[in-house]
């Protein structure tokens, strides 16, 4: 079988240092045959590595007869309008990155046109798709023990430390002002903003395990960038805190879930490395430890990989699961910038 030919829609730091090499890694099922940006110039260096074309824009690639999937890699405001424009385009599958939609609006009408025309859709959440969530589900389903936690917590230096590492096309980016968050308003902004783009890797994997949200109990802004979120869904008390600090130390990225007989952790490598899966880590109520080594995939590859068997055996599509994951990570966005906005529960360090 000849492996599918794969369009790229976006050439940012993601798709130089995530998606082209994750793609390679799996030359026997895709090869990356055309990439395009958005005017930045940048697919045509991207392009050069994978000896496939580039352009700008997304027309010339929806029309180029060797592209069969789509990878959409673009800014998430642009996601449903080109997954949208992929399926008129015909294509076979579409892999997106997180977000789906902006809007729960934009999601219903992308699930709606992937059903209605049977094209395979994958959301780009590795995590969820991490060989080691695999494995604490596993455990959580086997253990018995009721979940009575769940928190998710990320320090993150900046992403150039990790940019620098896996590539080299790109220049550094200047530095962005440091927000108000003084200012409610832009508080809430920035709070929304990082839950769509930062805790919406881990969203599906708390809706896993806690899959009716119920209501907002506290929600902050963290200086410098950061957030500190609490809700309670099925019952059960979350915890989202993240910090980003230009200093800080290399990237924590854990969840953790607490049922009545154990502790469970599992730690994600930092984003923009191949490092192997998670790792999971479970302490027991009667002194128990047990660490599970990494396995070798990432989720990158592993949701490469349910692409292809959705492509090559017609495995079906959970949609309604797409749209559900939507429906919750923007209701608990908008509803955590709500409480920011008008109760002003904003922390700024001196």
């Amino acid at each position: 079988m000849m492996p599918h030919g794969v369009g790229v829609i976006g050439a940012g730091p993601g798709v130089a240092a995530l998606h082209l090499p994750t793609i390679a890694r799996l030359a026997d099922r895709f090869r990356v045959v055309h990439v395009s940006d958005a005017g930045s110039g940048r697919a045509a260096t991207l392009a050069a590595r994978a000896d496939a074309r580039a352009s700008s824009g997304t027309a010339e690639l929806l029309a180029d007869p060797a592209v069969e999937v789509v990878a959409i890699c673009s800014p998430p405001g642009d996601h449903a309008a080109q997954i949208l424009a992929s399926v008129a385009a015909g294509k076979r599958a579409i892999l997106c990155e997180k977000p789906l939609a902006t809007t729960v609006a934009d999601a219903e009408k992308v699930i709606e046109a992937c059903r209605r025309a049977g094209i395979p859709l994958v959301v780009g959440t590795n995590h969820y798709y991490d060989p080691a969530w695999g494995r604490a589900r596993h455990h959580l389903t086997v253990s018995g023990g009721p979940v009575v936690s769940i928190s998710v917590t990320l320090a993150l230096p900046p992403n150039s430390r990790y940019h620098d590492v896996v590539t080299e096309a790109f220049e550094p980016s200047p530095a962005r002002p440091r927000a108000d968050l003084a200012d409610p308003v832009v508080a809430a902004g920035v709070v929304r903003a990082l839950l769509t783009g930062l805790a919406i890797h881990d969203l599906p994997l708390v809706r896993d395990l806690a899959p009716r949200f119920e209501r907002i109990v506290f929600a902050r802004a963290l200086a410098p960038v950061g957030y500190a979120v609490g809700f309670v869904a099925s019952g059960i008390p979350v915890q989202l805190t993240t910090v980003m600090l230009p200093d800080g130390a290399d990237a924590l990225w854990r969840l953790t879930v607490t049922t009545d007989r154990d502790r469970l952790d599992v730690d994600f490598p930092p984003a923009f490395v191949h490092a192997g899966s998670a790792s999971v880590r479970v302490r027991t109520i009667d002194g128990r430890d047990t660490a599970y080594a990494r396995e070798h995939d990432d989720g990158y590859v592993a949701e490469w990989r349910a692409l292809a068997e959705l492509v090559e055996f017609g495995e079906p599509v959970e949609y309604e699961e797409l749209l559900d994951d939507v429906r919750y990570a923007l209701r608990l966005a908008d509803e955590a910038a709500a409480v920011v906005s008008t109760a002003g529960l904003v922390e700024v360090s001196a």
